[in-house]
This record gives C-alpha cells, sequence and structure tokens, in this order.
C-alpha cells in the first residue's frame, strides 16, 4: 500500500484530504504541526507527503529537508501564491506546488503522477514484504527501518536483482567484500544469512538449496 504523508493544521481540510486518499486506496499518516511531522518521518517510511508551507510551530520545507535522504516526493500545499517561493521550492527538490484553494480531482492527478513518476525514475526494489530504497541505502518492513550493516545491505541487495533465481555460494561471494575490502570467506557467508534472516523475519524468504547456494523468490 502507498503511504502518504499529510502535515495540515486546518482540520477540515485535513479531514478532507485524508478521506478523499484513503477512497483512493492510499494509507495515511496526518500531523497537525511540523514537531509531530519531523518525529513520525524518523520511524516510518512515506511514499509521498503532502506538507503545508506554514505551519505553528514551524515550515513545510523543515520537514522536506528531513525526507531529502529518504528521496520522498514532496507537493507543497500553500496559500503562498509567490513566483520566487514556487521556483526556490521547485529548485530544491519538490515534485510540485499547489496553492489554495485547490480542487481535489486536480489534486489527486499530480498526487499519482508524482508516485508514477517516481516508481519510473527511482531506485525502489522490492523483495517479499521489504522495500530497499537503493539512493537512500536503507531497508523498510511495514514502514519502519530495518538496521543492517553494509555487507547485509549487499547481500539483500544481490537477492532483490535475482529473484526467483539460485544463486550459486562462488556467484553471490564474487559480489560482497567485507568492510576492509576483503572478499568474504564461505562460512562467514552463512553466519550473514543467518543474521539478515534474523533481522528479516518471515518478511522474506531466503531458501538454501543445500549443496548450492540460495534463492529468494518474489
Amino acid at each position: 500500500m502507498t503511504n502518504i504523508l499529510v502535515v495540515e493544521d486546518d482540520v477540515s481540510l485535513s479531514s478532507g484530504l485524508t478521506y478523499a486518499l484513503e477512497k483512493e486506496g492510499y494509507h495515511v499518516t496526518h500531523c497537525k504541526n511540523a514537531a509531530d511531522a519531523l518525529k513520525i518521518t524518523a520511524q516510518l517510511h512515506f511514499d509521498l507527503a503532502l506538507l503545508d508551507m506554514q505551519l505553528p510551530d514551524g515550515l513545510g520545507r523543515e520537514i522536506a529537508l528531513k525526507l531529502n535522504p529518504y528521496n520522498t516526493p514532496i507537493i507543497y500545499l500553500t496559500v503562498v501564491d509567490d513566483e520566487d517561493e514556487i521556483v526556490t521550492s521547485l529548485e530544491e527538490g519538490a515534485k510540485d506546488y499547489v496553492t489554495k484553494p485547490f480542487r481535489m480531482r486536480e489534486l489527486l492527478a499530480r498526487i499519482k503522477k508524482a508516485l508514477h513518476h517516481e516508481k519510473e525514475n527511482g531506485s525502489i526494489l522490492r523483495i517479499g514484504e521489504a522495500i530497499i530504497d537503493d539512493e537512500a541505502g536503507r531497508v523498510f518492513i511495514k514502514d519502519q527501518v530495518i538496521p543492517l550493516t553494509a555487507l547485509e545491505y549487499r547481500l539483500l541487495l544481490i537477492f532483490a536483482q535475482n529473484k526467483s533465481i539460485l544463486l550459486k555460494r562462488e556467484q553471490i561471494l564474487e559480489h560482497i567484500w567485507d568492510i576492509s575490502g576483503n572478499f568474504v570467506e564461505d562460512n562467514t557467508l552463512t553466519v550473514y544469512v543467518k543474521r539478515l534472516r534474523e533481522k528479516l523475519g518471515d518478511a522474506v524468504n531466503i531458501t538454501t538449496v543445500r549443496g548450492i547456494g540460495y534463492r529468494v523468490d518474489k
């Protein structure tokens, strides 16, 4: 499910937005101020954020800066209809800038366009129930960030890029190395696969093909 963050202090507007988005099948998380939004962005992954530019305790731009490392598409919703502000926001990476009042159907169309563009041009990989944001180097399961070591991350990336393919242990070992740049030994690979399974739980099914290697189905 696509997760959308809505940061809007106007109760009436936020209620209408939430209703319209959920009707389209999106999962919505609503925050009324910048402080709450900054807390939630550190805990959950969002596919897109709708940010009010002017909030009671800050600016939407502060939240956008927090989301930048995650490559989250940003659409500003604001009463500020100023050309310089619009240009600056877009130059800083915002996908769109919508002035209030706006037509809901038009906003929904802009959201779909932003999400489609991100899917076409982004580097998001899915494997099982896990989502890999390769640009940000982060892994998410049910909106929660899964802390992986560099080698565990590379190992998961190899599986994600070769779903449903039986990978021989030798093939995997050719593409991973430890933090010092040394090749990983065969026994060490077994240990890292075990650790990866423990961290991912049932979200990703890593099958051992005895005597040959591993396979991860879609």
